[in-house]
């Protein structure tokens, strides 16, 4: 069981190049990293190479947008988002609440 609101917040400023701080209650061990984040208002995750991994991100509220190989896509709350191994994305807030999503990074 994860409980996301028993784990510690972590800040991380300018994550991966991108703006302002990503906020996330994170789980780490040898097979995956599990996250629920928060992007506030025109903060976003830098642009990035998934060079030995995968990502699966599912948006919980809010609107993001995800950039990925160059393809721009409108994330609603509901929607999932895949960046596959050897593929590059961001992820944006460019809405009026925060942007709160899950996700799952698999070590491959």
């Amino acid at each position: 069981m994860i409980r996301f609101d028993e784990i510690s917040e972590t800040v991380l400023h300018n994550f991966k190049g991108g703006e302002g701080a990503l906020r996330a209650h994170m789980v780490v061990d040898d097979l995956n990293r599990f996250m629920r984040g928060k992007l506030e208002p025109g903060c976003s995750i830098g642009l990035h190479t998934h060079a030995d991994s995968s990502e699966i991100l599912y948006v919980i509220s809010g609107v993001g947008t995800a950039i990925l190989d160059g393809v721009e896509e409108t994330l609603l709350a509901g929607d999932a988002h895949y960046c596959p191994k050897g593929h590059t994305h961001t992820l944006i807030n460019r809405g009026t609440e925060d942007l709160v999503f899950f996700a799952v990074v698999p070590q491959q």
